[in-house]
């Protein structure tokens, strides 16, 4: 039997035989052996090929980084992700080989194109991040209390209010809303976002007085996996990346400290971030409304309140009035919040006289929440389906409106209460024409529109 002989030929059509990247090295680097599939990779010709040094291919740019000198250096086996000139990215493994002394006289390496997994990978991470936002936003729609089809405008006041967040919801202007505690700051934030180009998008509101300073940077920015003692594991979206291609509100903006007001107005300049323990640069895209129901210019003067930060704010502020400001709208927001928590309950509700006699003359400090707080808790306390002083809460039945100036003439207060609610169904019959539209247009149901017509005699 004749003993097989190896050859250099052999060696070489052996290693033309494999379709796997396959390459032999000289300690210092030069090229020994390849496959025709390591020429393909690097789109160099085969001949070309041999005899040339990894640090000549690298300094080339036609690969980086080269694994040859890392497997010398750490006398081991390595894995590296390199890079190639064509765009590609190769998963290379090198692995040397040892002579006689131990001594490394060859690095064997051989790659797998890993381009598509690596993109693979990227979108997955930014599809992760896109289902934490939208599971995030979800959950924010879900604690809203009412939506901004609850804004009643009747008032001359209240309609400009609208009429100039109308106005400005078509662009993206930095918008401050000002106005007092429980006046529908949000609701008018609302409005905004939903006339403008970017309803479809997410509305993300910021309540900047609810969030302990000492962590505000970690939720309105967001933090990487192990960032601090008590995080999510897998890291968390911040409040500021959620409202990517929609509104950012910043709502209470005057409670923040001066630290953190550096890293908004930061924020509001450039438009990216960073997440707290992270290093990758994020960009967002949001338009940015804010309110408060402090004085900011007091608190600029008081240096508790950026002056940069007040005039990036304050491009157009809007006066959203009081309810005392806008008296012509309290008889239609009572019916509205009646009747919208009437349906809420499955309660069907009524106001005695007297009842509404309390509800005009009363102050409303805390606003419009505080009327709506107020309608609420009368529709789900009270037992019987009319509503009577004796329902009240005793703050509301014991306070002295002595100071309120009436024209009785001849009048009792009763009298005067008719007239106003008699009035107000007489210009929303003009107006409106139709009991469906007047019951939409004041807030109430249809069937009430009806019986309130009929009492009035107005046809």
């Amino acid at each position: 039997m004749k003993q097989a002989v190896s050859t250099t030929t052999d060696a070489e059509e052996i290693l033309n035989s494999l379709k796997d990247d396959l390459l032999v090295t000289t300690e210092q680097g030069v090229i020994l052996r390849a496959t025709q599939a390591t020429a393909e990779i690097y789109q160099i010709p085969y001949e070309k090929l041999i005899g040339r040094t990894v640090y000549e291919l690298e300094s080339e740019g036609i690969f980086s980084p080269a694994i040859t000198p890392i497997v010398l250096k750490k006398k081991e086996k390595v894995t590296i992700v390199q890079s190639t000139n064509k765009g590609k990215k190769l998963l290379v493994t090198g692995i040397p080989v040892v002579d006689k002394r131990g001594e490394i006289h060859r690095v064997v390496s051989y790659s797998h194109d890993v381009t598509e997994l690596l993109t693979m990978k990227s979108y997955l991470s930014k599809m992760e991040d896109e289902m934490t936002r939208v599971k995030d936003e979800i959950q924010s729609l879900k604690k809203e209390h009412l939506s901004a089809d609850g804004l009643i405008a009747e008032d001359k006041k209240m309609k400009m209010t609208l009429q100039m967040a109308k106005q400005v919801s078509d662009v993206d202007v930095n918008v401050l809303l000002l106005g007092e505690s429980g006046v529908g700051k949000s609701l008018i934030a609302k409005y905004i976002h939903n006339l403008s180009p970017r309803k479809k998008k997410p509305f993300i509101e910021v309540n900047c007085g609810a969030i302990p300073q000492s962590l505000f940077e970690a939720e309105f920015f967001g933090y990487e996996a192990g960032s601090f003692t008590g995080a999510n594991r897998s890291g968390k979206m911040g409040l500021a990346e959620l409202a990517e291609g929609g509104t950012l509100f910043l709502d209470e903006v005057g409670e923040l400290s001066l630290e953190n007001q550096v890293k908004l107005l930061k924020l509001i300049q450039e438009k990216q971030f960073y997440r707290v323990g992270g290093t990758k640069l994020r960009k967002v895209d949001f338009r940015l409304l804010a309110a408060t129901n402090q004085h900011l210019q007091e608190l600029v003067e008081q240096k508790l309140f950026r002056e940069d930060l007040y005039f990036r704010l304050n491009v157009v502020p809007i006066h959203v009035p009081s309810l005392q400001e806008r008296s012509g709208d309290l008889v239609p927001l009572i019916y509205y919040f009646l009747d919208y928590f009437s349906q809420k309950y499955h309660r069907t509700r009524e106001l005695d006289d007297a009842v509404m006699e309390h509800l005009i003359t009363h102050k409303w400090k805390g606003n419009v929440r505080e009327l709506m707080n107020l309608i609420e808790r009368l529709v789900v306390t009270t037992p019987s389906q009319l509503i009577s002083v004796d329902n009240l809460p005793e703050s509301y039945r014991s306070e002295s409106n002595s100071d309120i100036v009436y024209h009785l003439e001849s009048n009792s207060l009763k009298e005067i209460l008719e007239k106003v609610e008699s009035k107000v169904f007489q210009q929303a019959k003009e107006k409106f024409i139709t009991t469906t539209k007047i019951a939409e247009k004041l807030g109430i149901s249809q069937p009430t529109a009806v019986r309130k017509l009929k009492k009035y005699h107005i046809d």
